[in-house]
């Protein structure tokens, strides 16, 4: 900590009108000061605007800019064809479109508040496949940072023009989604170019990124589940695509209140990293792969299961085309989840298959409830639409129904003993001790200590040196 970066971020937070908000408040946003809530009043939900951090919420109102109970959606028995209840968490309603900035708020936020961070004379580079580099950057200049994103070419079009819109430096990397190595090495390029200028925020590796999910998505979860269920209804499992595990984060909270859920990690399976030590390339954006993240707690995981991008590709025309949605309805399902399926990207739909699997798999009645996340919407993949072409008609749209989502199977799924969750954590070594300089001692604590997960997903102390650097700017 130094004691000079502390006070020259703290001028940088008063001259332009900073004010962090605690992790408690983005849980519970009925604690935000009343004189804040007012000011965002007048101010657009995506707007480029400090008040904004407030934003960083699963409670945002869509409608009157003010804020709410949990974006969710619960998708019906016509649509999924299992009769387990599935909720999902819905994204959209962040600044940016996407939970990640809540994923990038911990990172940049802990060392801003502890003086390792100068936003006079340094820049946050955030590795990414994509959302991740957008909620950096967005909150990078939210909080008076300069910013760099670092991601594969092949991303959507929406990803590349919106960081030009907010002035952050981009370094496109060879491939796609799961060629995330070609990433961590031109992040390593560059900070060996520019050593004293950039700090990495790694979203692979930063504890704040699964630490924001276990203090936020978590408890949202909890809420939604307390507000829905009726009479012997239970909270039996929780799938999420790994990504770069922070949602997982959720995970741990939840294995605290809910002992006995299931929890199942999955990917791409044309990229097989967990099920298979697999590797190769696929198009559900928003799960980069190939590795196992340093910030995965794979002793949390029941299951892991392979989603085949195909099925989410057929299933964004689907949801989104005027055809698909007709035989959605004509197959029974409620009108106004037709016109909602909007809120669902490529890897919301990954993450409802998943779902889906689960419940058939586990042969879950009406009694289990599952909940699973919508990271984003469709609104950043309008390209991806555009490249499928026109054309899609009837006859193709009920096949996708039929094969998709009502014959969606148990295959490429794995329970996991004891071993292989070790399997899966041990896969750390090759990225993390070899290539990213962690320490074998960490690796071994990460799996046999009993409190580091706890310790490490601990929010409560950073929102009490947020509070004293909120104080200590003297906005409130």
């Amino acid at each position: 900590m130094s004691k000079e970066v502390l006070e020259r971020t703290i001028k940088r937070a008063r001259e332009r009108n900073i004010i962090i908000p605690t992790y408690e408040q983005m849980r519970d946003p009925s604690k935000v000061p009343e004189s804040i809530r007012e000011e965002l009043e007048g101010i657009g939900l995506w707007d480029l605007h400090p008040r904004n951090l407030f934003r960083i919420t699963w409670k945002n109102d869509p409608e009157i800019g003010g804020f709410d109970g949990v974006n969710y959606m619960e998708l019906p028995y016509e649509l999924t064809g299992v009769e387990a209840r599935i909720f999902v968490l819905i994204g959209k309603f962040f600044p940016t479109g996407s939970h990640k900035v809540g994923a990038t708020f911990g990172p940049l936020v802990s060392r801003l508040v502890t003086g390792t961070f100068d936003p006079t004379t340094q820049k946050a580079l955030w590795p990414s496949t994509g959302n991740y580099c957008r909620g950096g950057a967005y909150d990078s200049y939210l909080l008076g940072c300069p910013s760099i994103a670092v991601l594969p070419e092949g991303m959507s079009e929406e990803r590349f023009e919106w960081l030009k819109k907010v002035g952050a430096e981009i370094y496109p990397t060879p491939g796609v989604e799961s060629n995330v190595k070609e990433v961590f090495d031109k992040t390593k390029e560059l900070k060996r170019k520019r050593p004293e200028e950039i700090v990495v925020l790694n979203q692979f590796e930063e504890f704040g990124n699964p630490m924001w999910h276990y203090a936020v998505t978590g408890p949202a979860m909890e809420e939604v589940y307390l507000k829905e269920r009726k009479r012997g209804e239970r909270f039996t499992a929780l799938f999420l695509t790994q990504g770069s595990a922070g949602t997982l984060g959720s995970a741990n909270y939840l294995r605290e209140r809910f002992p006995a859920i299931k929890i199942c990690a999955g990917e791409a399976l044309q990229c097989p990293t967990l099920l298979y030590n697999g590797f190769g390339g696929h198009r559900i954006e928003g799960i980069g792969d190939k590795h196992v993240p340093w910030v995965l707690d794979a002793k949390n995981l029941d299951m892991v299961a392979g989603i085949d991008d195909e099925a989410c590709m057929h299933l964004v025309r689907l949801f989104n085309e005027n055809e698909g949605r007709n035989v959605l309805k004509a197959r029974g399902v409620p009108s106004d989840v037709v016109e909602k399926l909007d809120l669902l990207g490529i890897s919301s739909i990954a993450n409802i298959l998943g779902a889906i699997k689960m419940a058939k798999y586990y042969e879950m009645d009406e009694k289990d409830i599952i909940f699973t996340v919508a990271t984003d919407s469709m609104e950043l993949y309008q390209s991806r639409l555009r490249e499928m072409g026109p054309g899609y008609t009837e006859m193709q749209a009920s096949g996708d129904f039929e094969r998709y989502l009502k014959g969606a199977t148990t295959d490429w799924m794995a329970e996991l003993s004891y071993w292989d969750k070790k399997r899966i954590h041990n896969l750390k070594y090759f990225t993390w001790i070899e290539q990213q300089g962690k320490s074998i001692e960490e690796l071994n604590e990460q799996w046999y200590s009993k409190d580091y997960w706890k310790k490490k997903l601990n929010y409560k102390k950073l929102d009490r040196r947020i509070k004293e650097f909120n104080r200590t700017v003297g906005l409130i």
